[in-house]
């Protein structure tokens, strides 16, 4: 399985997560892209947090749902991943998908870049949506064999 995965908060309330459902579907969705999973941390976050993170690492100065730091080698991946909960709450409403989807999307998007899937360039974001919804897919099984 995942050889560890951190969960932390900064200035805002760790979201309630089934941790270790969410571990196995993080290392199944790695291994689908030929990966194996190296440490993760997840840093759940406000909107000054990643807006500072965005500025200070990036030279970005906007608002992002998420932020990640890819220390991946060969097939192993790891990194650090900056959720900015409130980002992923205006988006959901913005969405009109409800706020457990969002987070998941964002949480997967992380280890889906660290995969080396990008959505930046052109045609890219198609791609990544591509993924996220099949992980998302994926999820949705996992949750019913419970």
């Amino acid at each position: 399985m995942a050889k560890k995965i951190i969960w932390n908060a900064e200035n805002v309330c760790l979201p309630e997560l089934d941790v270790s459902l969410m571990e196995k579907w993080l290392h199944r969705v790695a291994e689908a892209h030929g990966k194996i999973m190296g440490e993760l941390c997840y840093i759940f976050c406000d909107d000054d947090t990643i807006i500072k993170v965005n500025r200070e690492f990036l030279n970005h100065d906007y608002y992002t749902d998420i932020i990640t730091f890819d220390y991946s080698r060969r097939k192993l991946v790891s990194g650090d991943m900056y959720i900015s909960l409130d980002t992923v709450a205006s988006n959901a409403e913005g969405l009109g998908v409800d706020y457990e989807t969002e987070l998941n999307r964002v949480i997967v998007h992380g280890i889906l870049h660290l995969c080396g899937i990008n959505d930046k360039g052109e045609g890219e974001r198609e791609i990544m949506e591509a993924h996220e919804n099949e992980a998302l897919a994926e999820l949705s099984k996992l949750k019913e064999e419970k």
